[in-house]
């Protein structure tokens, strides 16, 4: 190409009678445009080149075409397009995965139109926006969509990763490819949490010699932790409100979670936990468990519905909290549940009757194994 190409020279090359001639030469013209060392008057004719040589009848011409223009920005959406929507893979494959000429609206097109091996190489892209990840979510193949969650560069909304796991979130392949993304929401990380845990659950009872309920304990208690782990100690108040919200709506805002959050001492977590079950305001509900008399806090949690027999523990793990925030201890969160635990069951072992002792028991006995494990 280092001189100007007639028309003569484009037919040459057209009309090669070898196939091997035509491969050679579409690497070749396809080699000097990707690199940038045509002239624009050469680039023109080379594009003219390709419209034809995307339409040569040996598949390997085509294949050779795309495997430099696929590293090609500037090249010209027709020829992009076709090459995408050749028949085969060889051709297409390295187009779908690679190639920046490509639009969303070509990619969303071939999502929605062509197979699962397309649909995977689309999600394989450098950079997927999250208009095309919602396409694939939508549309794609499982194999699609494990690919995309797997992907870095991909971008996927909080809205479309909760699609994710309502079409694919039995899937453990889908499990781990979500496990490992470098960011989840709390929201999204707490359904994911549950149902790893029912898959947990699932296998203790049939692999080991567990009965179904020590299993749905441990299950329980493996849950808890994990659900508590996903707030760190800066997590911003919408963030603790969000999860606590979700919780609930899922039912999953049990009285075991709520004492767990302040055994470790954290309070936000409960005090968002009390409002949002009593359907006070968060700043109202804070006044009343803080009260210092004590009245406040029996009134508040007398709308949540938790068990009553339980609420000498609430009082108890509070006073701890509040002790460990007033004292600002270096103690491990482990460290603090087990203190806790001591004074909790030390009040128990004087004031428990047959009448709340199964509620005791249950509730304790879960949280003495985790602090004993601890």
């Amino acid at each position: 190409m280092a001189e100007r190409l007639s028309g003569a020279d484009i037919e040459r090359m057209i009309n090669e009678p070898s196939a091997a001639g035509r491969e050679e030469t579409a690497a070749k013209v396809a080699n000097g445009y990707k690199d940038g060392t045509l002239s624009q008057s050469e680039c023109k004719i080379a594009e003219d080149i390709f419209r034809v040589m995307v339409k040569d009848a040996v598949e390997r011409v085509r294949a050779a075409l795309a495997m430099q223009l696929k590293h090609a920005p500037e090249l010209s959406p027709d020829v992009a397009s076709a090459l995408v929507r050749d028949v085969s893979d060889l051709v297409a494959l390295p187009m779908l995965a690679f190639s920046e000429a490509l639009s969303d609206e070509v990619l969303v097109d071939i999502v929605r139109t062509q197979d699962d091996s397309r649909q995977v190489a689309v999600a394989e892209r450098k950079v997927v926006s999250s208009t095309l990840s919602s396409v694939l979510v939508n549309e794609g193949s499982e194999a699609a969509v494990i690919t995309l969650v797997g992907n870095a560069g991909a971008e996927i909304g909080e809205g479309t990763m909760h699609k994710v796991i309502d079409k694919f979130g039995g899937s453990e392949r889908m499990q781990g490819a979500m496990v490992k993304r470098a960011t989840l929401s709390v929201a999204v990380s707490e359904r994911l949490v549950s149902m790893v845990s029912e898959k947990l659950q699932e296998y203790l009872v049939t692999h080991h010699e567990l009965s179904a309920d020590l299993a749905s304990d441990m299950v329980l208690d493996s849950r808890e932790r994990a659900t508590l782990g996903l707030l760190s100690a800066d997590a911003a108040e919408h963030d603790v409100s969000d999860l606590v919200a979700q919780l609930h709506q899922n039912g999953r805002l049990s009285p075991s979670i709520i004492l767990r959050a302040l055994c470790v001492g954290d309070l936000r977590f409960f005090e968002s936990a009390i409002a949002q079950l009593s359907n006070v305001p968060l700043v109202n509900a804070r006044q009343l468990i803080h009260d210092q008399g004590n009245l406040g806090l029996g009134k508040i949690y007398g709308r949540c519905g938790l068990p009553p027999s339980l609420f000498p523990a609430y009082r108890i793990a509070l006073d701890v909290a509040r002790e460990n925030e007033r004292d600002r201890t270096d103690e491990t969160p482990d460290a603090v549940m087990k203190r806790t635990l001591e004074r909790v069951l030390t009040h128990f072992e004087d004031s428990v009757d047959e009448h709340n002792l199964d509620d005791v028991n249950f509730l304790l006995g879960k949280l003495g194994r985790a602090a004993n494990a601890a």
